[in-house]
């Protein structure tokens, strides 16, 4: 697969993301193996930004490293100081799943009464409000009316 090319500037600026971050994939003695492989590509999933310490090798060996991470997963490489080389994907977007029966569930509403004499402080309550009912501005709890049923369907039955 072909790496993503990145502009100097959007380099600089995912270089700049992950100064502050913590190497996510260790790779030992044993170099890239398909479980290093594999465990890049599920952090790049999660994070689209890692960092990957080497513990082992020469520079020349790095690189390598970093080429052949970058070509297989189908990721940019940013950076490569020392044994910390940094990769980026961009993260791929979630389908969101829409449900149709789905209702809204209950709110925790704070409601505030105010004292009737101007020195005292305001009550403070919390109220859970259902999703058949309302709040009113008095901060009383309303249920919504009962359905009407049907009068020729009451009589059949």
């Amino acid at each position: 697969m072909p790496q993503i090319e990145l502009s100097p500037a959007e380099r600089k600026a995912h270089r700049a993301e992950a100064h502050h971050q913590d190497p996510v994939v260790m790779i030992g003695s044993d170099g890239l193996t398909p479980s290093v492989i594999k465990e890049a590509d599920a952090a790049l999933r999660a994070h689209a930004l890692i960092k990957i310490r080497v513990l082992a090798g020469e520079r020349e060996a790095r690189e390598a490293m970093l080429q052949q991470l970058a070509d297989t997963l189908n990721a940019a490489p940013i950076q490569h100081i020392g044994k910390l080389l940094v990769l980026w994907r961009p993260k791929p977007a979630k389908a969101k799943v829409v449900d149709e029966e789905r209702r809204p569930g209950p709110k925790d509403v704070k409601v505030i009464q105010h004292s009737k004499r101007g020195g005292q402080r305001p009550q403070v309550k919390v109220v859970r409000v259902l999703g058949n009912q309302r709040l009113t501005p008095g901060g009383i709890l309303k249920k919504s009316a009962p359905r009407q049923k049907s009068v020729k369907k009451s009589r059949g039955a």
